[in-house]
């Protein structure tokens, strides 16, 4: 991953050094102030923030330099990781919604999908569009995004982020997900209750919990309908393995930064775990 990373931090640096220049290069390579962190010492310093959700002022004791060259360091590295996407069995990685239904069409994976969320802290008082990260379902302030999976649990894709108080189902049509269910028909999906909605638009295709019986349902109704819930949910569990897998990561227990932040570190979290994940 070092190597990896490499290139892209060193052009992501001389972009940053060329616009503040406003040209060329004045003096030779070298010159100038030598960085407190070296590369590597700033992508160790960005894992343990990301893995162990140490406060920044205690990875600067850690590493003997000053607070803000920490925030300084985990805000250029942050973004690498981020922008890798996904890992896969195959090698591949995937970074957008196609991408996932491309492989999963490829490969004759059945993909399982669900949200989660986060809580965050509370925007300030007053403030427009507060009501926004107030989730319906944990009465909490939280950011939400949703997860797809294989069926060994291992992360795909995650994205779809947006503020608590929008349903999983809106937030993935959001993403375009309506068109892309056109345009790879003939991959399965498994889904919570939750979409219901796109599960009208692709019957065949995509499997959500049956609904409850009617008013008093017979004692055979409800042992159909309780089979087939079992039945569904041991389908979907692999998604909450999923999941769990990038919570363990203690940045995404609850997060206590800037909320503008947070998709990124998802999005960087779910790349480093599908490392992981891809091996198995």
């Amino acid at each position: 991953m070092i190597e990896e990373l490499a290139a892209p931090w060193s052009a992501q640096r001389e972009g940053r050094l060329h616009e503040r220049r406003q040209g060329e290069r004045r003096r030779a390579a070298g010159a100038g102030r030598r960085y407190e962190l070296v590369f590597v010492d700033r992508v160790l310093v960005t894992l343990a923030y990301l893995r162990l959700d140490l406060t920044h002022a205690a990875l600067a004791e850690l590493f003997d330099v000053d607070r803000c060259t920490v925030t300084k360091a985990i805000g250029e590295i942050r973004p690498l990781p981020a922008a890798r996407g996904c890992a896969t069995p195959i090698g591949a990685r995937l970074r957008t919604l196609a991408d996932v239904f491309a492989y999963a069409q490829a490969e004759g994976v059945r993909l399982r999908w669900d949200g989660t969320e986060i809580q965050v802290r509370r925007p300030t008082a007053h403030q427009p569009g507060r009501r926004r990260f107030v989730s319906g379902k944990r009465r909490q302030n939280t950011h939400k995004c949703t997860v797809a999976s294989d069926s060994e649990g291992r992360p795909l894709w995650v994205g779809a982020h947006r503020q608590g108080r929008m349903h999983d189902q809106t937030a993935l049509k959001t993403e375009g997900i309506e068109d892309l269910l056109t345009q790879f028909p003939q991959v399965e999906r498994s889904m919570d209750s939750g979409y219901w909605g796109l599960a009208g638009l692709a019957p065949q295709r995509i499997v959500v919990p049956p609904p409850k019986p009617g008013k008093g349902p017979t004692a055979e109704e409800t042992a159909t309908h309780e089979r087939e819930r079992r039945h569904q949910s041991s389908e979907r569990i692999c998604v909450e393995h999923a999941i769990a897998e990038t919570k363990t990561w203690r940045v995404l227990k609850r997060y206590h930064g800037k909320r503008e932040h947070l998709a990124q570190i998802i999005d960087a979290v779910a790349s480093l775990a599908s490392d992981l994940a891809a091996r198995r």
